[in-house]
């Protein structure tokens, strides 16, 4: 069977993720930070498919090198990769920011991204045709708005990775897909505001955002086309949502 490797498999897409590739019969590698979840998960659907977890932080090259050179036998042929791993903070105006959480967003987001696909990359090519990278962008990588700042600028780069990536993986029969959703309703918002759950509560309320299992769907989707289909990109909105006019300073 297939195999997907999932990272930041621990909640919102990656989680609805691995729960998708699982009902299909897909072998699944799991990485996150939180260990208990990722055994939550294992236990959840090592009953239906081969399951195995790894506790890993993405923005450790090193860590993620040993992993994937570590891959028992079994797992070594994946067939999918599922770049989710990443998160925002800080929704307050640039100059209000802790330099910080900047730097957390570029090691997660940026560093974290090109640690695993570099060291995956040997293993996909090794798969061929019908090989797949999907990474997990957004709409703040296309269409800025107050707050966005290193957060979009991330997404950005995941977007253009991704064409780069494409351009030179040329003959090998790998595809790379950047997935952007817009808004969703998973831990995303509570991540972003520290655990502000008013703040998360309000942002979904009275609307129709996606749901993590919509985007769990559009991935398993990209990763079973037929092998001469690469589809670059993929924006999904709610149908709720949509863009703003531009914002004007007045006197």
């Amino acid at each position: 069977m297939p195999i997907a490797m999932i990272t930041g498999a621990t909640s919102g897409f990656g989680r609805a993720a691995a729960h998708r590739f699982a009902a299909a019969g897909w072998s699944l590698i799991l990485t996150g930070r939180r260990t208990e979840r990722l055994e939550a998960l294992e236990q959840a659907l090592g009953d239906k498919v081969r399951v195995l977890t790894l506790t890993l932080d993405v923005r450790d090259a090193e860590a993620v090198a040993r992993a994937v050179e570590e891959l028992p036998d079994a797992f070594r042929g994946v067939t999918c990769l599922v770049n989710n791993a990443g998160l925002a903070l800080a929704p307050k105006p640039a100059q209000e920011v802790d330099l910080a959480d900047w730097h957390t967003m570029i090691d997660t987001n940026v560093t974290g991204l090109v640690n695993v696909t570099h060291a995956m990359l040997p293993r996909l090519i090794a798969t061929g045709a019908g090989a797949s990278i999907i990474n997990i962008g957004s709409v703040a990588g296309s269409w800025p708005y107050p707050g966005g700042h290193v957060y979009g600028a991330t997404k950005a780069f995941v977007e253009q990775f991704g064409y780069n990536l494409r351009c030179d993986l040329k003959g090998t029969g790998v595809r790379v897909t950047d997935i952007a959703p817009g808004m969703a309703e998973t831990e995303f918002t509570l991540v972003r505001t520290k655990g502000d759950q008013a703040a998360s509560d309000a942002l979904y309320s009275g609307t129709t955002p996606l749901q993590a299992e919509d985007i769990a769907e559009q991935i398993f989707h990209v990763a079973t086309l037929p092998d001469h289909i690469n589809i670059n990109r993929l924006e999904v909105m709610p149908t709720r949502q949509t863009w703003s006019p531009f914002t004007i300073d007045r006197d």
